[in-house]
């Protein structure tokens, strides 16, 4: 891929990421698979707020929707992001780190 091109998908994966709430849909799935309604319970968001929020994480191709039976259940889609978020929290979680965070 193009270094310019890679870049720009990258910028593009951190503003979809620079969410509050799709970062804790993300780390809500991390391990394990969730409904729309397990979701909307762990995270006290509304279920359209929580909705809306999976559409613009499987539009960037973060989670992905499967069925099982008559549930939909999402998960991540690729791992690379699970460390990506992982590492972001742990250099939060530094003394001191989240200081700089503006």
């Amino acid at each position: 891929m193009d270094p310019d091109l890679a870049v720009e998908h990258a910028a593009q994966l951190f503003k979809v990421l620079g969410s509050t709430s799709r970062l804790r849909l993300m780390r809500e799935i991390r391990r394990d698979p969730a409904t729309v309604s397990a979701l909307v319970e762990a995270t006290g968001m509304s279920q359209p707020l929580v909705s809306q929020h999976l559409r613009m994480l499987r539009e960037a191709e973060l989670v992905k929707a499967v069925r099982h039976g008559r549930e939909m259940y999402y998960e991540v889609a690729d791992s690379h992001v699970v460390h990506l978020i992982e590492d972001a929290l742990e250099h939060v979680a530094e003394d001191g780190a989240g200081d700089a965070v503006g």
